[in-house]
């Protein structure tokens, strides 16, 4: 009997030690993934922060460089790092570290100056010392018109049923970069002519490649001069682009919807 009592403690005594391992190695697994959480969510925190980030096009402004609803990297490190490159823009310096001055065509993610968390992006047209016009659709930087060349129209909203066909033009900056804007209203809409705009210093003048539907720094109430401060990124490379046929509730629109050709396509 004595016996029987022993092999009965020593069997509890076994499971109480089984029940607290097994609590142990729980308590482990659960640990080791906190850890593996923390360390991801950080390692996420500073790509973003000093690498690239992430992001999307809304509107139409930069027709036909950028689309509705392309997803594109922003590189972070080419301007350097200042305010509005941290989460929440909480830096313990003013102005920028680490980086240079935009180069003229530069497509440029920065801060709306007078709209707090919105960021906008344009192309960079105008460095400090510029002068910037236009007159009758043609920029003029400098007091010298902007080349550009008349090619094939540009079809706007293919993918609807009701697509329009627009001008479109090759511009080249006095730098040499080229790009396709298009003029949805001609060469006389609303800041096709405008007075001389003076780049101040520390500031840069940026224009959308859509120049009838773009608010930008043409008008001086609403966007203006943006200060050098304000930047974010350049942009970079896409990594997703869907048009207007796609919905997150018809899966199989993800496939059809998606502009296959613009995949990881470099931004210029």
């Amino acid at each position: 009997m004595k016996k029987d009592d022993e092999n009965s403690a020593e069997a509890k005594e076994n499971t109480a030690g089984d029940k607290a391992k097994k609590v142990k190695q729980k308590g482990d697994s659960l640990g080791e993934t906190l850890r593996t959480l923390v360390w991801a969510i950080l390692i996420a925190v500073g790509v973003r922060t000093f690498f690239f980030e992430p992001f999307n096009i809304p509107s139409g402004s930069m027709i036909p460089t950028l689309l509705i609803g392309d997803y594109m990297f922003v590189n972070k490190m080419t301007y350097g790092y200042g305010r509005y490159s941290f989460p929440f823009g909480l830096v313990p310096f003013e102005g920028r570290i680490f980086g240079s001055e935009p180069e003229r065509g530069d497509v440029a993610v920065f801060r709306h100056p007078n709209k707090p968390g919105v960021d906008y992006v344009k192309r960079i047209i105008g460095l400090p010392g510029d002068r910037i016009q236009m007159i009758s659709g043609v920029l003029h930087i400098n007091g010298e018109p902007v080349k550009r060349r008349r090619v094939e129209d540009y079809v706007l909203d293919p993918e609807t049923n009701m697509p329009k066909s627009v001008k479109q033009y090759v511009e080249t900056l006095p730098n040499g970069v080229t790009h396709n804007i298009i003029e949805t209203h001609g060469d006389n809409w609303i800041a096709d002519n405008t007075k001389v705009y003076v780049v101040p210093e520390g500031y840069f003048f940026a224009m959308g490649d859509n120049r009838d539907n773009s608010s930008d720094s043409r008008f001086l109430d609403d966007l203006g001069f943006v200060p050098m401060g304000n930047l974010i990124g350049k942009a970079s490379v896409f990594f997703y682009s869907a048009d207007s046929t796609v919905s997150l509730i018809k899966p199989w629109t993800w496939l059809t919807g998606t502009r296959y050709s613009r995949l990881f396509d470099g931004i210029e």
